[in-house]
């Protein structure tokens, strides 16, 4: 299954469009793709490289809390949403620090200033953890994953939690059509640190099996498509757990799937890399509801990838 992933990143290095992108980093680039895993065939975090299943569960786990600020991501060890809210305080009034214009660009290629950006983000950092006022002020990434997926604002003022919704159909009407769940808000979309990727995601029972098709926007298949794949294995594992169904298939639809110029290298380092097997997923059948999960809750058994290859993200 993994080979499909691989065959991914193939099509986009020898057929893909150089296109620019809001980052200036710049991405080869193609439209329209589909990937299928079998999640009765092994849990899908890829091998052909080591991918943190540490964070992708605490990222999950935090969607799942209806969260949107860093700050449990930053007790759980977890920065991969760090740039965005930085990048919210560095352009502030509040921000006294150095010039940190263009850094996502000029962290990658300016050694000194690599090093500044990394103190003064490691400070901002510490800071959330420390200082309540300051945490819900820069803390904060709008109205992201967890205030859609939990909280969904109406125009009458009430919130839909599609979360606790879609389970429930699930469980009584599981031939539904309906098993929808909507990231993509237009009204919230200006004030959110990063407009969804993942923006829809739709549930499927059949022969007694949970499968999940996503439909993601945009894909950096090189740092985030990896994550996405075991982020919305995990979630349907977690959901055919509740609902007392096997899993089935993840369906990963991909709007643009784009290879930034600065991931090319590390992208043709993995794919000279050997497929191994994929783990098994251990959840803690003690807890019924997706909502009581906590982080040793969830666990992957026989996981031997290959080595990390480090990328810089584009913000």
């Amino acid at each position: 299954m993994e080979q499909a992933y691989l065959d991914l990143c193939q099509k986009v290095m020898e057929s893909g469009t150089e296109k620019t992108d809001r980052t200036g980093t710049g991405t080869k680039s193609i439209f329209g793709h589909q990937m299928r895993f079998d999640l009765q065939k092994g849990f899908p975090l890829l091998t052909t490289k080591r991918v943190p299943f540490g964070l992708i569960k605490s990222e999950l786990l935090w969607f799942l809390r209806g969260d949107t600020n860093i700050r449990f991501l930053l007790e759980h060890n977890n920065h991969i949403w760090d740039e965005w809210a930085f990048e919210r305080y560095v352009k502030s009034e509040d921000y006294q620090g150095p010039d940190m214009t263009d850094f996502g660009l000029r962290a990658v290629s300016d050694e000194a200033f690599n090093q500044a950006y990394l103190v003064e983000k490691d400070a901002f950092c510490q800071r959330i953890l420390s200082d309540d006022t300051f945490a819900q002020t820069y803390g904060d990434l709008g109205n992201v994953y967890g205030s859609q997926w939990r909280h969904w604002q109406t125009k009458t003022g009430e919130t839909i939690d599609q979360i606790k919704e879609v389970i429930d159909m699930i469980k009584h009407t599981p031939d539904s059509r309906r098993l929808i769940v909507s990231a993509w808000n237009p009204e919230d979309v200006p004030t959110m640190a990063l407009p969804p990727c993942h923006s829809l995601f739709q549930f499927y029972v059949s022969d007694g099996k949970l499968s999940c098709q996503l439909y993601q926007r945009s894909g950096d298949i090189f740092l985030g498509v990896p994550f996405n794949i075991a982020s919305y294995a995990l979630l349907t594992h977690l959901i055919a757990h509740e609902t007392g169904l096997e899993v089935g298939e993840f369906v990963h639809t991909l709007g643009d799937a784009h290879i930034y110029n600065n991931h090319v290298d590390q992208v043709n380092e993995q794919l000279t890399r050997e497929i191994r097997p994929f783990p098994t997923l251990k959840l803690n059948t003690d807890k019924q509801s997706v909502f009581d999960f906590e982080m040793e809750d969830i666990t992957i058994e026989n996981y031997e990838p290959h080595p990390a290859i480090k990328a810089p993200i584009a913000v």
